[in-house]
């Protein structure tokens, strides 16, 4: 909305104000002219007009005041005509403002106090999954869509605890700021088109440039690209689908092991990954990685498979079972196997839920 279609529908609605209020004084004022000389009403003042006008108006009529006059009768049939008209725009009012609180509300205009949530642009059959993934694990996760549909679909299936909801053009971006999107751990552009993809990232990184981003490649080739253009996680799908695939069809006991270890554990017996930040106060803080390797294995039956440390630059870097007598230190994410029963417990000794947190 521009800033003088904005001045102009304020001073029309300044002079509309003038008008009603210049009509009832003087309507006021014709009141007392007409009653001034009648002995029977004490509408000879204009505080009682005021009064009467009032209590007339709001429709609650104490009939300790009223006109004795024809012409002032003439005058209290327009208050009682307007208070009737008063009272019908008030409660049309009161209903649009209601019904567009709500229809905001559920559109995700008013905005979600969700933090370390992931943020996911772009809706259809995949981000369901995503999502299904996501909520298992107790992530909150905000979905920007645009596409109407989707909104009452994805709010019939997840709690608003859980997942937030934004109608939104994806190229409004006072209006995906609604979905927090500057304290979200990690943007999930879930588009169809590679290019649509890498065009929308280098969009969006202007406006919000300590973002970072994960996207889906149907074309592996591009990674490169993504990655030089701000992405920090890029996946391609054939890829994955054929690693899979190969494995299932040579080592396939190890391809169902590694499928059942990617998804979240739905039960205490179930096993998964965990990525598990380390805190100031937690108690493997300052230890060998081998030292805690064994410990974690003999009190909760885990398994420490890697180690993802910050580089003298800040960049995280994975390091994948290593060797010698490495410290683990704050800030470090131990990437840990383990099953649901040992996660409750390490939970709760770490103090953090698990996944990346925004720093």
């Amino acid at each position: 909305m521009s800033t003088t279609f904005k001045k102009n529908a304020s001073l029309r609605l300044v002079l509309l104000i003038a008008l009603v209020i210049s009509i009832y004084l003087i309507l006021v004022w014709l009141l007392v002219y007409v009653e001034k000389d009648s002995g029977q009403t004490a509408l000879n003042t204009y505080s009682n007009a005021i009064w009467y006008s009032l209590v007339t108006l709001t429709t609650v009529g104490y009939g300790d005041i009223f006109p004795a006059t024809v012409w002032g009768r003439y005058i209290s049939l327009i208050f009682i005509l307007t208070s009737i008209g008063i009272f019908g725009i008030l409660i049309g009012q009161l209903t649009t403002l209601m019904t567009t609180i709500k229809e905001n509300k559920k559109l995700g205009y008013t905005g979600t106090g969700f933090t370390n949530h992931a943020v996911i642009i772009g809706w259809n059959e995949f981000g369901w999954h995503v999502v299904d993934q996501l909520v298992g694990v107790g992530r909150r996760v905000a979905v920007v869509t645009n596409k109407k549909d989707d909104v009452d679909l994805i709010r019939e299936k997840y709690s608003s605890k859980n997942v937030f909801v934004l109608f939104s053009d994806y190229n409004n971006h006072d209006l995906i700021k609604k979905s927090n999107i500057e304290e979200a751990t990690i943007v999930f552009v879930n588009m169809e088109d590679d290019t649509d993809k890498l065009v929308y990232v280098l969009n969006l990184k202007k406006v919000f440039p300590e973002t970072e981003f994960v996207v889906t490649l149907e074309n592996g080739d591009l990674k490169n690209t993504f990655l030089a253009a701000g992405v920090s996680n890029t996946i391609s799908t054939q890829e994955i689908s054929s690693k899979l695939l190969a494995s299932y069809m040579f080592e396939p006991d190890v391809a169902t092991y590694s499928e059942s270890i990617l998804s979240y554990a739905k039960s205490d017996t179930d096993y998964d990954i965990k990525q598990l930040l380390i805190t100031p106060n937690n108690p493997y803080n300052g230890k060998s990685y081998q030292d805690v390797f064994f410990d974690l294995k003999k009190r909760y039956n885990s398994v420490l498979i890697g180690i993802t440390k910050r580089d003298k630059f800040g960049q995280k870097k994975l390091i994948k079972n290593p060797l010698g007598d490495l410290k683990i230190h704050t800030g470090d994410y131990l990437i840990i196997i383990l099953n649901g029963k040992a996660f409750k417990l390490l939970k709760r000794i770490f103090a953090v839920e698990e996944g990346a947190v925004k720093e």
